[in-house]
């Protein structure tokens, strides 16, 4: 199936957001240009203290895997997230747009539809550009050596007349990731990064993934190192799949233009009985001796999922496959915007034809299935001759930008309703 990509391009700029009320991180910088300006367009930043008792300091963080990428071979074959099919994944930038930081009263309102909840009464509006790879001088709520770099304050309910929070109640919490946009405010990009941030302004994107891919399948340690599946004539393949023909290094620059709303968030910070089919309560709650953590988390495995099921085995077979033999003999560069048109069920490499699975995890990984590989999208269809990306997911371009998009949670785990404002399936998932 072919299909063509509009990309967005902003072509005008504004004077930036207006500065937060409630005690926020302010900027200063009148803005007036922004592509082609490096982070000259972009707006100063000032990381906010510990605001003290009373009050919610505002964190964000890409966990550790934002910090250190994938290694392979990991060094905890039970605990550690890793490429299954034996790639290493080196990060070397994370940007995300963050804005529209808020919180509401009533989180519980309805124990059965996470997406409702009280009126607004508080917000921290950004937008805030931060490169997540970069960490920063707090440790994360998932744990040491996890690291969070402060963003916001909430001092007070600032769309509630002022008041001060109570410390007997919880707020439900959420968050938006945002197209790039001239006047951003600069939490700690550095001019290196500048080239990137506009590209991420010129193709709408909210979050971007910069860094390289080398296959290390090889040093697994097993017996044999990797393992891969057959896929029969019937499933499309020809019994066996020449990985030769796949590169050993790449580059990647994936950048998803997936703006998304993340509400009512879920805490694993926060004491007390979660609702039934949920894994933590909702929401946060302030301290009357100490300030409290609402660290907006991104987790960084989302795209690379084999299924739509939360913390799902990750690869990069089905991303390799579509540069067969490198690019011109060189280290090719793996875009979002490149897989469109590759199947989803089964994963097609570059020549239409049927991916194995591969597994260089040895017992520690178990393919689900005996032939190509076939990523799951669960409930949400897949219909790849369907022509409008609200009704399905139609292939793996639509597969990873979906996927990607449900990877906003509250302090390291706390799961939220995911409302996607770009065009795919309907769902909260």
């Amino acid at each position: 199936m072919n299909r063509c990509i509009a990309f967005l391009v902003l072509a005008g700029c504004s004077n930036g957001p207006a500065t937060p009320d409630g005690g926020d991180a302010v900027a200063d910088v009148n803005v007036t240009t922004c592509l082609d300006a490096g982070l000259g367009g972009l707006q100063s930043f000032t990381a906010p203290a510990d605001p003290g008792a009373g009050k919610i300091w505002i964190t964000a963080s890409g966990e550790i895997n934002a910090l250190t990428g994938y290694p392979f071979p990991p060094n905890d074959w039970a605990n550690d997230t890793y490429m299954e099919d034996g790639w290493v994944f080196v990060v070397q930038e994370y940007i995300i747009i963050v804005d529209k930081i808020t919180l509401w009263s009533d989180p519980n309102l309805s124990p059965t539809d996470q997406s409702q909840h009280g009126p607004q009464v508080a917000h921290v509006d950004g937008p805030f550009v931060v490169d997540l790879h970069k960490g920063g001088t707090i440790i994360g709520q998932g744990g040491a050596p996890e690291e969070a770099t402060p963003i916001g304050v909430f001092s007070n309910q600032n769309d509630n007349g002022g008041a001060a929070f109570d410390p007997t109640t919880t707020y439900g919490f959420g968050f938006s990731t945002v197209p790039a946009s001239c006047g951003a405010v600069n939490v700690n990009l550095t001019p290196d990064e500048g080239a990137d941030f506009d590209l991420m302004v010129q193709n709408g994107y909210s979050v971007l993934y910069v860094g390289q891919a080398t296959w290390m399948g090889d040093n697994s340690g097993w017996n044999p190192s990797c393992g891969y599946t057959s896929v029969s004539a019937s499933d499309g393949g020809a019994g066996s799949y020449d990985f030769t023909q796949l590169p050993t290094t790449m580059s990647f620059k994936l950048g998803f233009s997936t703006p998304t709303n993340y509400v009512n968030c879920q805490n694993q910070s926060l004491q007390g009985t979660p609702l039934t089919g949920e894994d933590y309560p909702r929401g946060v709650q302030v301290a009357s001796n100490q300030s409290v953590y609402a660290q907006v988390t991104v987790h960084m495995d989302h795209p690379f999922w084999e299924s739509f099921a939360e913390d799902s085995p990750v690869h990069w077979d089905q991303i390799a496959a579509q540069y067969l033999g490198g690019a011109d003999g060189g280290v090719p560069t793996a875009t979002v915007e490149g897989l469109v048109g590759v199947g989803v069920c089964p994963i097609t490499d570059e020549n239409k034809t049927p991916v194995p699975w591969r597994s260089c995890a040895g017992s520690y990984y178990t393919p689900p299935g005996n032939g190509a590989m076939c990523f799951n999208t669960l409930s949400v269809p897949l219909d790849p001759m369907e022509t409008d990306p609200t009704k399905a997911i139609r292939d793996y371009y639509d597969y990873i930008r979906y996927t990607q998009s449900t990877q906003g949670h509250l302090n390291s785990q706390g799961l939220c309703y995911v409302a996607r404002q770009f065009p795919s399936p309907a769902g909260g998932s």
